[in-house]
């Protein structure tokens, strides 16, 4: 296709009625070339991150410190000990169910590198969670901790626990493991979606899908760099590495040689300790973590001036609240981005500091990457400035849902396009934003009302310290919007007050109609608001009404 057909602004192509990427394209690995994910990502390690002696993990929790030599002799070890002593092998899966600790990464990459499939979950899931994980994805084998263990059903080669004198036998084993050949389009990692719609669905990545976004990553990150005296990145992880963020960020930072933080269990307060202690330059966040940066008063005890960048994602960010943060935070930049579990992760992303200027934008069309944005109702692709579904395609779309044809089916269509379930629009910059997902969307009357919109409004409002909006049943109108609503600690802000605040700032069949207060407003551990735990609350309670 001439190039001539693309509208170098937008990366509309009028004639496909399809976006493509502004990025630069970046060379992948040919398709037919036998490579891992492990091999790729180690083969772009610089070289200094061994001989300096630099730290690839630091625990936060307890300060163990993990160095690239060491981190890469447990790899190598911990791969010898499975292939020798296991009849652990290439194709089969490990169900992995353990907190964020030094032993995660090595696990990973260790598993990975044998041609395992990784399929880490959640270790707060109930025992019907993990019943239902361990059908979907039928592993071999199981790595937990002594408190999540038992919980996991009997597999062919039992559960490894992390945590036993045992398993840090196996990270010092004497061997080399025998080399695994890995072929692109094979299976790398299972990574389930939050499964905020519908039950847990687990994504199948393979190596391809992973290498294409690392190699997105590491090739266009001189274009971030802008000062060859930029300290030594050290990054701290709040999320948990077996979501999609997490994961693929994890694989990033250590292909890159930089240092990684990790956080057991997220707090608040030992969050800002470790940014001080660990001088912590970059944070991959959600948007609620960025609203406490912005209300909390005890960010004033810690130093937080290490800090250059945070990169936002798993949901939309609101412009006021970026507003706010850089009224407080002048020295740091806030980057968005948007993927899903099904995108292996970054689908768009801002780059450098003029793209970070666009509030309430997720940027631009990540490298190798088409979208189109369809009409729902009448299946037609759109043009700039138009509100439709967004659609994806390109190297790290999933390769389907594991043991779920059906959901597999609903979600890629046969040209290999990913249909996201989330409304947006490209403007005229090519820059993406995200309106809402759409089966969220509610429905007053005739209009469609996007919840993450109203959200946005009430995060605004200093005696505010959290929001979610969902759909309540009306008689009259279908739905109407309702808020839960957090008060910041010494506000006595009412119901009348709230809807009030909204009216003012938008056209009336967008109001707050009613409204309940509530503790915390309960999410997903990638910061996603769980709007079916909220539905519940309203329908189970009493709430004020206007």
């Amino acid at each position: 296709m001439a190039n001539t057909d693309i509208d170098p602004k937008t990366g509309f192509c009028s004639n496909y009625r399809t976006f493509y990427s502004l990025r630069p394209n970046v060379p992948l690995p040919p398709p037919s070339e036998p490579l891992s994910l492990i091999d790729y990502a180690l083969s772009l390690l610089p070289s200094t991150a061994t001989t300096n002696n630099t730290p690839a993990l630091i625990d936060s929790a307890t300060d163990h410190h993990l160095s690239y030599s060491l981190f890469l002799h447990q790899v190598k070890s911990l791969a010898y000990y499975l292939q020798s002593r296991t009849s652990l092998s290439k194709g089969h899966v490990a169900f992995i169910l353990a907190p964020s600790s030094l032993h995660v990464p090595v696990l990973y990459f260790s598993l990975i590198s044998l041609g395992v499939t990784v399929a880490p979950a959640n270790p707060l899931s109930s025992p019907s969670e993990i019943n239902h994980l361990v059908q979907l994805t039928k592993p071999s084998i199981a790595f937990a901790t002594s408190a999540t263990a038992t919980n996991i059903p009997n597999l062919p080669l039992g559960t490894i626990l992390v945590d036993s004198p045992s398993f840090l036998s196996m990270l010092d084993c004497k061997g080399e493991p025998r080399r695994v050949e890995t072929s692109q389009s094979d299976s790398a990692a299972i990574l389930f979606s939050s499964g905020t719609t519908g039950r847990i669905k687990g994504a199948l990545l393979t190596h391809r899908n992973l290498i294409s976004l690392i190699a997105g990553f590491c090739h266009l990150k001189h274009v971030m760099e802008s000062d060859e005296d930029e300290p030594h990145p050290v990054s701290l992880f709040t999320l948990p590495l077996y979501h999609v963020f997490g994961f693929f960020m994890m694989v990033r930072a250590l292909a890159m040689g930089e240092t990684l933080v990790l956080m057991q269990r997220f707090d608040f307060e030992r969050m800002l300790k470790a940014v001080e202690r660990y001088k912590i330059t970059y944070m991959p966040v959600s948007p609620p973590l960025i609203t406490a940066l912005v209300k909390s008063e005890l960010v004033k005890k810690y130093d937080f001036s290490s800090i250059r960048l945070l990169g936002s994602g798993g949901a939309p960010l609101g412009k006021e609240i970026v507003e706010s943060f850089k009224a407080k935070f002048p020295n740091v930049e806030i980057v968005q981005g948007y993927g899903l579990t099904e995108s292996g992760g970054g689908a768009a992303r801002m780059i450098g500091f003029e793209e970070a200027k666009r509030h309430g934008s997720v940027g631009r069309l990540a490298e190798n990457m088409e979208a189109k944005i369809v009409d729902p109702v009448t299946g037609e692709a759109l043009s700039p400035g138009q509100k439709g579904e967004l659609w994806l395609r390109g190297p790290s779309i999933m390769k389907g849902y594991v043991g779920d044809d059906k959901a597999t089916v609903e979600t890629l269509d046969s040209e290999g396009w990913l249909k996201t379930g989330d409304l947006c629009y490209f403007d005229s910059d090519g820059f993406l934003f995200i309106v809402d997902r759409l089966k969220e969307l509610i429905k007053y009357k005739a209009y469609q009302v996007p919840p993450a919109e109203l959200e946005h409004v009430l995060h605004a409002n200093p005696e505010i310290a959290d929001a979610a909006v969902v759909p309540y049943p009306d008689e009259d109108a279908g739905q109407i919007p309702m808020a839960f609503v957090v008060r910041k600690p010494g506000s006595n802000i009412t119901a009348a007050q709230v809807m009030d605040y909204v009216a003012k700032q938008v056209t009336p069949y967008k109001k707050i109609r009613r409204v309940s207060f509530i503790s915390s407003i309960p999410k997903s551990p990638a910061g996603k608001i769980l709007r079916r735990e909220l539905v519940d609350i309203a329908l189970t309670s009493g709430s004020s009404k206007l």
